[in-house]
């Protein structure tokens, strides 16, 4: 793994890749700066660390395309097959590269409320506390990346498909005031959810039987579910839409609390995605 991560990070700075990715960073925690504590002479650093994530919609997508579907395009994912490591090695070994990347201008970051503090009172916790969460944030979208990376050679196509999974995130807590509150929504916005599921499933196994059997149990479990007690649905599809976005979960530490919970949300999603990208590339392994 200590090959894989040295190998990855030295193409990251031999290239222009990291030193874009971290310059476009800087330049809105920047422009957002002059705006906020500047010119509008508020101390308060984590409104600017707030507004500056939408940022990741764009360079994620960027930084993450090429990470496992480059590979595969050159073909040279038999090399990585062929290595005396695990997949998962491989895949953590690309991760970890990629938080470094990430973690460099966050660090640079972190020198604006010390600055700040020269000329007005900072609240340090609070301005420290976003900027765990904004490196938090950063990182779960490179594992969703990553995996989206797995599953296809072509960059354009990872590229498009990632930004709409993240766009999708970011908005998820205003979709959620979309979805009707009633049970029989709630019901068919979770059957459809265990449809995708389903196919995610099929997606990753080349399983129809498979993904089939994934969708008809949960599809089971919901119908149970709705006929024993249908009032459990009221209003669950759009409370956990709230709770799904990673967007909302990073907004817990802007308004200063340090909430252990959801630090544990942003490693459960690395987690579970940077196990879906192993799974994806041992299927690869398999079907070559």
């Amino acid at each position: 793994m200590k090959a894989i991560f040295k190998h990855e990070l030295s193409s990251w700075f031999t290239g222009m890749t990291a030193y874009v990715f971290a310059g476009f960073i800087l330049l809105f925690g920047g422009i957002y700066t002059m705006a906020y504590n500047l010119n509008a002479m508020v101390s308060d650093f984590q409104y600017v660390v707030s507004s500056m994530s939408f940022v990741f919609l764009i360079i994620i997508p960027i930084l993450s395309m090429r990470v496992l579907a480059e590979e595969k395009r050159q073909k040279t994912t038999q090399l990585l097959y062929s290595l005396p490591i695990s997949m998962t090695q491989v895949v953590l070994g690309k991760f970890f590269a990629q938080l470094v990347v990430l973690a460099l201008p966050v660090a640079v970051l972190s020198l604006y409320p010390l600055i700040l503090s020269a000329f007005g009172n900072v609240h340090f916790p609070a301005a420290y506390g976003s900027l765990l969460g904004f490196w938090l944030l950063g990182a779960a979208l490179l594992a969703m990346g990553l995996f989206v990376s797995s599953l296809t050679e072509s960059q354009p196509v990872a590229a498009g498909v990632c930004f709409v999974v993240m766009l999708l995130n970011y908005f998820l807590a205003d979709l959620a005031d979309f979805v009707p509150g009633t049970a029989a929504a709630s019901f068919g916005a979770f059957s459809l959810l265990a449809l995708i599921l389903g196919g995610i499933f099929w997606l990753m196994t080349r399983s129809g039987f498979g993904g089939a059997a994934v969708f008809v149990a949960l599809e089971g479990i919901l119908t149970v579910l709705f006929i024993l007690k249908s009032s459990l649905f009221e209003g669950a599809f759009g409370a956990l839409m709230e709770k799904l976005s990673l967007y909302e979960q990073f907004e817990r530490f802007v308004n200063g609390v340090l909430d252990i919970r959801s630090i544990v949300y942003f490693i459960s999603v690395i987690g579970v995605f940077l196990f879906l990208s192993v799974q994806s590339m041992e299927r690869g392994r398999w079907s070559e």
